[in-house]
């Protein structure tokens, strides 16, 4: 049996998530000292039904995190979808069976909300993070495109 706790995240959370977010080669690129604008995006997920800011908690440490995002849509008979984002493990602990555990709620939340599908981005370097998905069960059927705006 795990001792982690899966739980909504809270204003105390945000300073140890952006510490997950910024904790590797990519994150370290794209995360900021700027707390406020991390503060006002908490803010905004906490206020909306269909978003959950998920921390992994194991005896009061923050060990890691992710998104879940319900998104309605009208194909596939009107089904919602889960999306699961910024799914991030504490450094010391990647490897261990962490990240298998938060995806393996984080479906069993999607399919208790009768989510049809489930569908994540993950970079295209993060070889790893890809082979780690597959072994889950996901597999790469789109291709998805970004633009910075």
């Amino acid at each position: 049996m795990s001792d982690t706790v899966f739980r909504p995240a809270t204003h105390a959370d945000v300073p140890g998530i952006v510490a997950l977010l910024a904790d590797d080669a990519l994150g370290a690129t794209r995360e900021s000292p700027d707390q406020a604008a991390y503060l006002r995006a908490f803010e905004a997920i906490d206020a909306d039904p269909r978003n959950a800011l998920v921390v992994a908690d194991r005896d009061g440490e923050l060990v890691g995190t992710m998104q879940l995002t319900f998104i309605p849509g009208l194909s596939h008979n009107g089904a919602e979808r889960l999306q699961i984002e910024a799914v991030r493990v504490r450094s010391d602990l990647r490897g261990q069976g962490l990240g298998r555990e938060m995806i393996t709620w984080a479906l069993e939340q999607g399919r208790g909300r009768g989510c049809r599908t489930a569908q994540l981005t993950t970079h295209k370097s993060r070889v790893d993070a890809h082979r780690f998905y597959a072994g889950l069960g996901f597999a790469a059927s789109h291709e998805g495109m970004k633009l910075v705006l």
